[in-house]
């Protein structure tokens, strides 16, 4: 593909592909879909969370994987959640995706457990946080936090991302992204409105951060928070008020080979 040789033509570009990969057939073979199957609102916040918690690797093994955790979870993960026991962990034995293990999975689920046992959920979590520098990078960080107090295992910690140690955070910020978004096309879900989309941080990974240092949007070589600031940054020169909407034209560029 002829890269754009000016504003007007990075401008088309980018709009053109949003439109050409933010459609229907973006379900068929996106993890996404797993949360698509819930109507409840506490099922497709935790499901869409596990998901984006064991998103690396390729997308057909993530689905798999969130299959069988589904499948184990009799397919209603708030009632699971809620009803979590001692004879529930049996059901789990053997359960991994890549280094995702099922003790890691243990103590996701009874961290979850009571955090909905305290009311609000996941929701207030991050858009509790958000309300504190009105940024995600704080809305992530209380997550974390959260999850802390929750005396999480170290190993089960790994999966957490630390932004304020730099890290991406691509698997939580796409979480963020599937909650706040509004599901114009209906692929996010627009759950949270008290966080605004012109606030959302791109979900940044390894094809989204090559296609978007080709296209002149991003200069720093590391895939890391800082690069997530400047290229949603730069995404915002185009749309300041929904930049991370051009994270389907970016990844479906990257992963359908165009640049």
């Amino acid at each position: 593909m002829k890269l754009p040789q000016n504003r007007a033509e990075l401008t088309q570009l980018l709009n053109n592909r949003y439109h050409r990969y933010a459609g229907a057939s973006f379900l068929s073979d996106d993890p996404i879909l797993i949360p698509h199957r819930f109507t409840k609102t506490e099922d497709i916040e935790i499901s869409a969370l596990l998901t984006a918690t064991i998103a690396w690797g390729t997308r057909k093994s993530i689905i798999g994987s969130m299959n069988r955790l589904m499948a184990i979870m009799d397919n209603s993960p708030f009632e699971f959640v809620i009803n979590f026991s001692e004879n529930d962990e049996k059901r789990l034995n053997g359960f991994a995706h890549r280094t995702f293990n099922s003790s890691d999975c243990i103590a996701f689920i009874r961290s979850l457990q009571r955090i909905y046992a305290d009311g609000g959920g996941l929701k207030a979590i991050f858009t509790n946080g958000f309300r504190q520098t009105r940024t995600a990078k704080q809305a992530l960080e209380a997550f974390r936090l959260r999850l802390i107090q929750e005396n999480f295992s170290g190993h089960a910690m790994k999966h957490v991302p630390n932004v304020e140690s730099g890290s991406a955070a691509k698997r939580l910020n796409m979480f963020l992204r599937w909650m706040v978004r509004p599901p114009k096309e209906g692929i996010d879900f627009g759950l949270w409105s008290e966080m605004p989309t012109s606030a959302l941080l791109i979900p940044l990974d390894v094809h989204s951060g090559r296609v978007a240092r080709a296209l002149g949007l991003l200069t720093r070589k590391q895939n890391d928070f800082k690069a997530v600031e400047e290229l949603t940054e730069s995404l915002r020169g185009f749309d300041a008020d929904d930049p991370v909407k051009y994270d389907f034209a970016l990844f479906g560029m990257g992963v359908h080979g165009e640049i």
